[in-house]
């Protein structure tokens, strides 16, 4: 498979067109890198105790999404396949409140989960997993977005319908 890396290519093969464009639009772009934020955003989570005790998990696959997409405001530029896309904002701490619901995430998962940002139409909370998997929690449930964050966006901005997580 060829692909024209070329330096004066307008966009990446990571994302498709229409995610690619959102997220530039946005201010992304290959590359993007803002550890300082980051490490501020783990280091808030980590200070941070519920008045019942409970703590964020603060681990590298979330680093790593904070530092790439963190801050960014993604707004609906087109109708969704499947489902209406709502906009995004990629900011860890609108589940700052979240530590115990993200903990019992977490048990039920059999991994750590940490917030990402939130849908900003439904305030649904956006979480990710120390495998780098992604999740959204609302209050109709909690629903699988993808196994990287690159595909959680996709799933987001394409308006694509994610499976609803269910007990087993």
């Amino acid at each position: 498979m060829h692909t024209d890396r070329t330096p004066s290519s307008p966009s990446s093969t990571r994302f498709s067109v229409a995610v690619d464009s959102a997220l530039r639009s946005a201010g992304w772009q290959p590359g993007r890198w803002d550890i300082k934020r980051a490490e501020f955003w783990a280091d808030a989570l980590r200070g941070h105790e519920s008045p019942a005790g409970h703590r964020h998990a603060v681990f590298p696959a979330a680093v790593e999404a904070w530092a790439e997409f963190g801050g960014l405001h993604i707004p609906t530029t087109a109708p969704g396949r499947q489902i209406a896309p709502s906009p995004l904002h990629l900011d860890p701490l609108h589940g700052l409140h979240m530590a115990r619901t993200l903990a019992d995430l977490g048990r039920a998962l059999d991994t750590e989960v940490a917030p990402l940002g939130e849908e900003s139409d439904t305030k649904a909370l956006l979480a990710i997993d120390a495998e780098g998997r992604v999740y959204t929690l609302d209050h109709t449930g909690d629903w699988y977005l993808g196994p990287t964050i690159d595909q959680a966006l996709t799933t987001l901005i394409a308006g694509l319908e994610p499976p609803r997580l269910t007990a087993s």
